[in-house]
């Protein structure tokens, strides 16, 4: 597997890969799925900002990708990021997932964020929770009942971990 930065001409697998999570399962709360279009604007919001957009990769072509981005817009937040993963579906459980998000937070750190949280959708959500769990994130709150789809309503899962110094030491 090769982890590098996206690149447009990866984006039909990335659409498809958002799709199939978007049409099938609970780790987002959207309900249809964008366009190649779309994604590639979402794309080139991450990377004009300077954060990054990776492409997990083998000989069968984009297996995942993840990207982050500050978590809000406003400048108190400068200095967090959210992570957002999707694997292919037919590679899940297989460490493409925490290879992403390990990639997320050694790219974040770098760009001098101090802390990433991940808002994970459905509280039934084992394979995000573990991965972010066995990579330092520690759940921060749990929003119940905050999404309504397949005809259920869906809690809403904050995790956080610090990066760098974190909080401990102000940046100037």
């Amino acid at each position: 597997m090769l982890i590098r930065p996206a690149v447009a001409a990866d984006f039909a697998e990335i659409q498809a890969i958002y799709a199939h999570h978007v049409l099938h399962g609970t780790g987002t709360f959207e309900e249809i799925p964008p366009c190649i279009e779309d994604m590639l604007e979402r794309w080139a919001e991450i990377v004009d900002h300077g954060w990054t957009w990776l492409s997990a990769c083998d000989d069968t072509g984009v297996i995942g990708y993840g990207y982050y981005q500050q978590i809000k817009e406003r400048s108190a937040y400068r200095f967090t990021a959210e992570d957002s993963i999707y694997v292919r579906d037919d590679v899940r459980g297989q460490g493409v997932g925490k290879a992403l998000v390990t990639a997320l937070l050694k790219a974040a750190t770098e760009t001098g964020f101090r802390q990433m949280v991940a808002v994970i959708g459905d509280s039934e959500n084992v394979g995000s929770i573990g991965v972010h769990s066995s990579l330092g994130f520690q759940k921060v709150g749990v929003l119940r009942a905050t999404g309504l789809k397949f005809g259920r309503w869906l809690d809403t899962v904050y995790m956080q971990r610090p990066l760098g110094q974190g909080d401990t030491v102000v940046p100037e």
